[in-house]
């Protein structure tokens, strides 16, 4: 297949097609995923985000790569769902560093009714710090749905994780579709998708495929898929996975790039335990979004200096949201690096 032919977007990749793409020639395919990318993108922009846990730990899901799972005894500090003002002084800290999108992640199996009105303000205020935002509660039904699309939220996030025919080796507390089904909720409420999985649990190559064939051919693709390399933390059932070879990992992402030409590709966790080659290899393949800070909820992620050197060593600058000038959203993240040296979620490294 021919890159020019695949910009065209998709949505009835068969499993055969995809596979031919994995088995490409390493070279080939990373030019076929840029070709891609830069029909549909500016090759030097990423998009940045920042995520915090608004609620941790003691979720009754059994998600066996997951630290905030009960099922588990990982040594994490459960903390009950955070007060409002915290999280919107988290979302100012983000937006003064140069995040444009704020996610909130809670470790529910579901919203319940008593907790929805203060999700709801969370969601009204970090709006009005002119941030997008992104909430990850678990499922969802309609009226929950109809509810924080009515607040203001931009994007849902909900992963599938892994393809169906592996999906029951790593959760057995969610069906894989009741997740299809709360993705459903979200396009009908009118707030984009964000959707991805994880790799490094053990899965094959024709699960990583099928898991990528799920999120394409949906009716409309993700706006956003993040694609995780799995944190392997002691006390949950993958702490003891084989590493994912860094080769198949930018493998993936390039696929993903070419099955889903105008979503964003999010090198997501994991980031951590990937050097600075891996991270350029990652948005030559067509990678264009990160999470920005230092955690992913509960795991490790490069801190924002280190992503700010590694931008201008590659020449890359955030993606901007229609309201900022380059110079002066350059400027305001330079002087927020100063600014924040002290903050709890900022490290800059002039101080240390």
């Amino acid at each position: 297949m021919s890159a020019t032919a695949s910009i065209a977007t998709r949505h009835d990749w068969s499993l055969a097609e995809v596979k031919a793409l994995f088995e490409q020639p390493f070279n080939d395919l990373l030019f076929q995923a840029q070709t891609v990318h830069r029909a549909h993108f500016d090759p030097n922009r990423v998009q940045v985000s920042t995520l915090l846990s608004i609620k941790t730990g003691a979720c009754p899901e059994d998600c066996k790569y997951c630290p905030q799972s009960g099922h588990y005894n990982t040594g994490l500090d459960k903390e009950k769902l955070m007060e409002v003002q915290k999280v919107l002084e988290a979302a100012a800290d983000a937006k003064a560093i140069g995040s444009t999108r704020f996610c909130m992640g809670a470790a529910w199996k579901h919203p319940s009714a008593k907790d929805m009105p203060y999700v709801l303000e969370m969601v009204k205020g970090v709006k009005k710090l002119g941030l997008e935002t992104c909430m990850t509660l678990g499922r969802l039904d309609q009226d929950q749905t109809k509810a924080l699309a009515d607040a203001g939220l931009d994007y849902y996030n909900h992963n599938l994780d892994t393809s169906p025919e592996f999906y029951g080796n790593i959760i057995t507390t969610r069906t894989y579709g009741e997740r299809l089904q709360t993705l459903a909720y979200v396009r009908e409420a009118g707030m984009k998708i964000c959707s991805g999985g994880i790799l490094g649990m053990g899965e094959s190559v024709a699960d990583r495929a099928g898991l990528l064939i799920q999120l394409a051919n949906l009716p409309e693709h993700p706006e956003s898929v993040p694609i995780n390399m799995l944190v392997k933390v002691k006390g949950t059932p993958l702490a003891e996975e084989k590493d994912v070879d860094p080769f198949d990992f930018i493998r993936t992402l390039a696929v993903a790039r070419i099955m889903m030409p105008k979503s964003h590709v999010r090198l997501s966790a994991g980031r951590e335990q990937m050097n600075e080659q891996m991270q350029a290899l990652a948005f030559m393949a067509g990678a264009n979004s990160i999470f920005y800070g230092e955690k992913l909820l509960t795991t490790k992620n490069p801190q924002a200096d280190k992503d700010m050197q590694l931008f201008a060593r590659l020449g890359i600058k955030p993606e901007e949201r229609e309201e900022h000038a380059d110079e002066v959203h350059q400027a305001a993240i330079e002087q927020a690096l100063v600014e924040q040296r002290d903050s709890q979620l900022f490290y800059d490294a002039a101080s240390a």
